[in-house]
């Protein structure tokens, strides 16, 4: 490990004196590469020098409790050492996490798709409010929530909704919520008052940009027709809805959230690139499959993650086995503690497979 450091420490230094060259800044794609290198080590660099920082800490207490007669002196050296050493723990722990292998998608934007799945009207309804709870979430953290294609049910439910959220880092807290999510509650149509079972489905995927997926073409279908909704301009009146079919795989997007033609087709190859990635990914992770299986969040997207109990006012995640109760504050995008509790139990599993 401190090989390593000592590597990146020396690389910061050259890095350094690269952006500071006015050569190197004159050429502004050259600057800008160094500048990301520079910005993407330097919390390593701060933390190692201030790990070097305490070991030398410690090393002079220890020199004054050896060698110094006055009692004093050895006093306020014996309760620095003390605190010195318990630092040094916390600090050694924060540069394992540090150089942990990132995950190269963490700062993308993401495509969250919601599906409505068993459950009738009260599925659809309960994907709403999954809906709505990203929403307020993306509101909290000042980030862009940007409408891709939505379907809606007969009773102010959703089919299917596709939308992106655009911030920095918004994959790396949200690449966590794919799977299906469970909802217990009596519905406002249940006379008996019995509890109801109802589930929707959650992906989340990384915005793709034209370098990490290339198609071609040639190798989509496209197909235009008339929005279908609830009236308006546009709507039945003009070709503006977009459908794809990727030939290869058979992938199928619609998209007619805009009224242009030509915005819905754009988003609609959006949508197909981030799915053609996330296939992409998963043949390539699958000769680590139960390595994943042993990972927060990677696992299978059927796999049951989160319950919302309504008559408990709990929501429990099944992965780390928490519950809270605070639904109500969950369901208005107050989620990071969960959040932070799946970030964390993911990185202990990566350093426990590193060591």
């Amino acid at each position: 490990m401190f090989d390593k450091l000592d590597f990146l420490q020396e690389k910061y230094d050259d890095l350094s004196r690269k952006t500071a060259d006015p050569e190197v800044i004159n050429n502004q794609s050259e600057w800008q590469k160094y500048i990301k290198e520079l910005s993407d080590i330097e919390p390593i660099v701060n933390k190692y020098r201030e790990y070097k920082d305490t070991k030398s800490g410690i090393a002079e207490a220890k020199s004054i409790l050896e060698e110094s007669n006055d009692e004093e002196l050895r006093e306020m050296a014996k309760m620095e050492l003390g605190d010195l050493e318990e630092s040094i723990e916390v600090i050694e722990n924060e540069l394992k996490l540090l150089l942990l292998p990132k995950d190269p998608n963490d700062e993308k934007n993401v495509i969250v798709e919601i599906r409505a799945g068993a459950g009738g009207d009260e599925a659809g309804l309960f994907a709403g409010e999954l809906l709505r709870m990203y929403t307020r979430y993306a509101e909290r953290r000042r980030w862009k929530v940007e409408m891709m294609s939505l379907n809606e049910t007969g009773v102010g439910g959703i089919k299917e909704v596709i939308f992106m959220i655009k911030g920095s880092g918004a994959y790396s807290r949200l690449k966590y919520e794919s799977g299906v999510h469970r909802v217990q509650r009596i519905p406002a149509t249940e006379s008996g008052g019995r509890i109801h079972t109802s589930t929707a489905t959650v992906a989340v995927l990384p915005e793709v940009d034209d370098v990490a997926v290339d198609i071609n073409p040639n190798e989509v279908r496209v197909d235009v027709f008339r929005s279908s909704g609830n009236g308006g301009q546009s709507v039945n009146t003009t070709d503006s809805a977009v459908r794809l079919t990727h030939i290869p795989t058979g992938m199928v997007v619609s998209c007619q959230d805009e009224k242009s033609q030509l915005k819905n087709k754009e988003k609609a190859f959006k949508i197909l690139k981030a799915r053609l990635y996330d296939k992409m990914q998963e043949e390539q992770n699958a000769e680590i499959a139960e390595a994943r299986k042993s990972q927060v969040g990677t696992g299978d997207r059927s796999e049951r993650i989160r319950t919302y109990n309504y008559p408990q006012g709990r929501v429990s995640d099944h992965r780390i086995n928490l519950t809270l109760y605070k639904l109500d504050y969950f369901l208005d995008g107050d989620i990071d503690e969960i959040l932070d509790a799946l970030i964390t139990s993911d990185q202990a599993e990566r350093m426990k497979q590193v060591v």
